[in-house]
């Protein structure tokens, strides 16, 4: 691999250099070629700039999603078609992406992930007859998309720990995650996270050493993001497989088609959107029985942080939701001990149906929970959340509802979308949005709907008949 520099950096702290890919695009057809090169200069190229930008400055402390492009606003990308496959052109990019004339082999593995997939969504899930309108067709979808990437491994045992959690969390409890993600590593699991800094870097943090000590090698650090969320969650080091899905909703049925068993660390808005996606699916009638270890966990500090999403969940969607999750404070040992138990329990239900251990397609996932939602104003205010309904559809709906605050908070739609008409309505029973009010409460009082250092939280909210 050769980086040539054009010329001298057009100012401080960038570069301009031309990057032979590695990792998945070092063999192409000329039609391929010709086709990124295509995407680059079309309507895609703002997509693309955005996402390998964040790419770029892998491990970046931010979450404002426009604060990376204003500081590199002459940044570009391009694709170029050679006679020996293709060229990645940078211009005024990121100079910490560089060390000595060579871009770092890590963020160029990343930023091949970004056109692939890119690319990919583009060119193949849109317009080669996947039926995007039911079920079967989405879940295909996302399935392609992961089978393109190379992240599917046949023929090796259910082991991947999917580990969700918050970007802005205290330096405790991003400790605590480094030691779950020791415990993990030390016994043989591969971590697969939301890919950005916080509960989703401590994991797979801590399962590099173990990993080290037990002399693993192969192993996997799978990141999941999309398009919305990368440039205020860019991702951390450590991630060496990277997947861009086209939007939350295919980012999330990824993270249950593919991870056998999950662990959530404390989080804000984007982890209680996430627990209710997996619930609501857990609780559809369809998936009655079905093994899927979900464990909730961190410090003794955070203890109650977990009593209030516990209370949250059982007064919206009844006791019977505690069966589906465990709540393990302040012992790694025994968050690992308990997730092996689990995954043996997957491995001899997907061998008694006959599913496959590299994705799960038995689970059955409800269209509600696979549709794209657009956080509009007026799509808020239609949310019903209310009691009589059937459980996974108000966890539907309670999961569009901290997706709409996660899209005000910290993707650029959302947060032009408040800037122009101010914030969202929330409504529901009283009782629901009482407990919904308190808990977004104890997210903001304990710093985890921004990243600290900036000006005060102003919430993009309104939590009406509190």
């Amino acid at each position: 691999m050769n980086d040539t520099y054009k010329g001298a950096p057009a100012r401080t702290g960038v570069v301009s250099a031309r990057i032979s890919p590695i990792g998945g695009l070092d063999v192409l057809s000329r039609h391929e070629v010709a086709r990124l090169r295509g995407a680059s200069g079309s309507g895609l190229h703002a997509l693309l700039r955005r996402c390998a930008l964040a790419v770029l400055t892998s491990g970046n402390i931010s979450d404002d999603p426009r604060a990376i492009l204003e500081q590199y606003p002459d940044f570009d990308i391009q694709v170029l078609q050679q006679d020996r496959g293709m060229k990645i052109e940078l211009t005024n990019a990121p100079a910490q992406a560089f060390v000595d004339g060579q871009i770092i082999r890590g963020i160029n593995e990343l930023l091949v992930a970004v056109v692939r997939d890119i690319v990919y969504v583009s060119t193949q899930l849109e317009q080669v007859g996947f039926d995007l309108d039911e079920s079967a067709g989405l879940t295909q979808g996302v399935f392609e998309i992961l089978r393109n990437a190379r992240i599917l491994k046949p023929q090796v045992d259910p082991n991947l720990v999917v580990c969700w959690g918050g970007h802005s969390i205290s330096r405790e409890e991003y400790d605590y995650t480094k030691l779950v993600g020791y415990q993990l590593g030390l016994r043989g699991l591969d971590i697969c996270t939301g890919c950005g800094p916080g509960a989703m870097k401590g994991p797979m943090k801590g399962a590099t050493i173990s990993h080290a000590k037990q002399r693993r090698r192969h192993n996997r650090y799978i990141g999941i993001t999309e398009p919305g969320i990368i440039a205020a969650e860019s991702p951390n080091p450590i991630v060496n497989h990277l997947v861009i899905m086209p939007d939350i909703e295919k980012r999330l049925e990824a993270f249950v088609r593919l991870g056998h068993g999950i662990i959530v660390f404390p989080g804000g808005v984007g982890t209680a959107e996430e627990i209710l996606y997996l619930l609501g699916i857990l609780l559809h009638p369809d998936n009655a029985g079905t093994p899927f270890p979900l464990i909730f966990t961190g410090p003794r500090q955070s203890s109650a942080y977990f009593e209030q999403i516990d209370r949250f969940l059982r007064l919206s969607l009844g006791d019977e939701v505690a069966q589906h999750y465990q709540i393990i404070v302040d012992d790694p040992q025994e968050v690992a001990r308990t997730m092996i138990k689990g995954l043996d329990k997957v491995r001899h239900n997907r061998l008694d149906t006959k599913d496959a251990f590299f994705f799960n397609w038995a689970l059955q996932i409800p269209l509600e929970f696979q549709r794209p939602f657009r956080p509009t104003h007026e799509a808020m205010r239609a949310l019903q959340i209310r009691h009589g309904r059937p459980l996974h559809e108000l966890a539907a709906d309670l999961r569009r509802a901290f997706s709409g605050i996660v899209a005000g908070n910290v993707k650029e739609e959302g947060v032009q979308a408040i800037e122009k008409n101010g914030p969202f309505d929330i409504d529901g029973d009283a009782d629901i949005m009482r407990a919904l009010d308190k808990l977004l409460q104890a997210f903001v009082a304990q710093h985890r709907m921004k990243l600290p250092g900036g000006s005060a939280y102003e919430p993009c909210y309104r939590v009406l008949g509190a």
